[in-house]
């Protein structure tokens, strides 16, 4: 039977020819992400996150708040109105809206009026900073889509105390409807901000 290396040395000293051991060859020694990799990665989460923004956009805005129209005799639902509203047209709305069409509204503002400034605000901001280098730059950037997700949710919450009131109040129908504005101008602004850093980062890539 082979001696161990230990006895090897106890029996003939220093002179003892003990054998070398090897650790075995490392099996993937290129664990590291490449920037390609890690650039990869990133486009796919931006076109899920793009896609998913548009799906949600679409259900929200052109299906769900359109539905709701058959509930308040074909008036539009406040969230719609690019130009805000008045107390006179909020009056008209809450006087043919009963309380379980208004229930129906503030339920989509918990839904998907929620998921959909999340979503495409956390996109936008991945999409901005996988294209824009510039540290100063991206974060002038950035500022548009995290306004438009604090404004829009916040628009959410004015919308629905405004409905629950009994009449129209002044100054909380001037509020969600500036809400609702900036809401619809930072979307635009956002989607711009947005062309702007792909078209920026297709640039540089053509200057190298």
């Amino acid at each position: 039977m082979a001696k161990t290396p230990a006895q090897r040395i106890k029996k003939h000293g220093a002179n003892a020819a003990v054998p070398q051991h090897h650790l075995p060859p490392v099996v993937n020694p290129t664990t590291a992400r490449t920037p390609e990799k890690a650039q990869g990665n990133s486009n796919l989460i931006v076109i899920a996150g793009v896609v998913a923004s548009l799906f949600l956009f679409w259900y929200l805005h052109l299906l769900t708040l359109d539905q709701l129209t058959q509930l308040s005799q074909g008036m539009a639902m406040p969230d719609s109105l690019v130009g805000g509203f008045d107390p006179g047209y909020i009056g008209r709305l809450q006087g043919v809206m009963n309380a379980d069409a208004m229930g129906q509204l503030s339920y989509v503002h918990k839904t998907a009026g929620t998921l959909f400034p999340l979503i495409f605000g956390f996109t936008w901001l991945l999409l901005i900073g996988t294209n824009v280098a510039r540290k100063s730059l991206r974060w002038a950037l950035w500022a548009l889509p995290m306004l438009f997700v604090v404004v829009r949710l916040g628009g959410n919450v004015a919308i629905d105390a405004m409905m629950a009131t009994t009449g129209p109040d002044a100054g909380q129908v001037a509020l969600a409807s500036g809400l609702t504005i900036a809401g619809w101008v930072l979307l635009v602004l956002s989607l711009l901000a947005g062309g702007a850093a792909v078209l920026l980062n297709s640039r540089q890539r053509q200057k190298r």
